[in-house]
């Protein structure tokens, strides 16, 4: 069944944020501090790793780096696009209009947890390439192995963030299924070194959001996310000016 890898993984998450709101009603508020650093180190070494995967290579024993530059060129051209659009006021206000119609306003954190979760759950490869085989060959197992994970991580979540981690659903429901619907018009487009500049890309992104958490910081995180997309433009660009191409 095409499709069955996004439903399972909004199944998770929906299982998780019940758990988690569980153990965040059970638990005294001190412990919601101690949480919210611990959920942010994770985030922040999931970043690290993914980051590190897509820009350091091992050549002849002699380590290097490749795409820095397109990393460097995409992060800046995603920030002007993404301030332009305003992105992240605009997640925070479709997520206050949801916390004023469905959360009454008591939940203070509704807001950060649909936006921290929505991007955490949606950026990185596992959610591109797994879509990209659930559509083509209706093969569920990579975003089942995903939702495993989104299910864990949505428990934490919500202990710590509270019932807005449950809106995030709607965005991954878009974002997975979206790619799933057009998997076999895209698929052709994309290359597994384009898939994983994208992730990358996701990666350093998922840094900023443990870095959010980890140091109650507000680093504009939903106006960085046009950056992803952009290697995209480039790699296109590239066939008719190869130096972009290299970066």
């Amino acid at each position: 069944m095409v499709g069955l890898g996004t439903i399972v993984n909004i199944g998770t998450v929906l299982a998780g944020t019940t758990v988690g709101l569980l153990l965040k009603n059970g638990l005294p508020g001190r412990f919601e501090r101690t949480i919210t650093q611990a959920l942010g180190l994770c985030t922040f070494f999931i970043g690290i790793g993914g980051a590190v995967s897509g820009l350091v290579t091992v050549s002849g024993g002699a380590l290097g780096t490749q795409h820095t530059m397109l990393l460097v060129l995409c992060m800046m051209l995603g920030a002007l696009i993404g301030e332009a659009l305003d992105i992240e006021r605009r997640l925070a206000g479709l997520g206050a209009w949801c916390q004023a119609r469905f959360a009454g306003g008591e939940d203070s954190r509704f807001v950060e947890g649909f936006v921290t979760a929505s991007l955490l759950f949606c950026v990185g490869a596992m959610a591109i390439v797994g879509s990209l085989e659930d559509g083509l060959n209706g093969d569920p197992t990579i975003l089942v192995a995903k939702a495993i994970l989104d299910g864990v991580a949505a428990i934490v979540f919500a202990a710590s963030l509270g019932k807005g981690v449950y809106l995030s659903v709607l965005a991954l429901g878009v974002y997975q299924g979206g790619i799933t619907l057009l998997a076999g018009a895209i698929r052709p487009w994309l290359s597994d070194a384009l898939i994983s500049q994208i992730s990358c890309i996701g990666s350093v992104l998922i840094f900023a959001l443990g870095f959010n958490l980890m140091f109650d910081k507000k680093v504009k995180v939903g106006n960085l996310l046009p950056a992803m997309f952009l290697p995209i433009v480039f790699y296109f660009l590239g066939r008719f000016w190869p130096a972009l191409g290299a970066l």
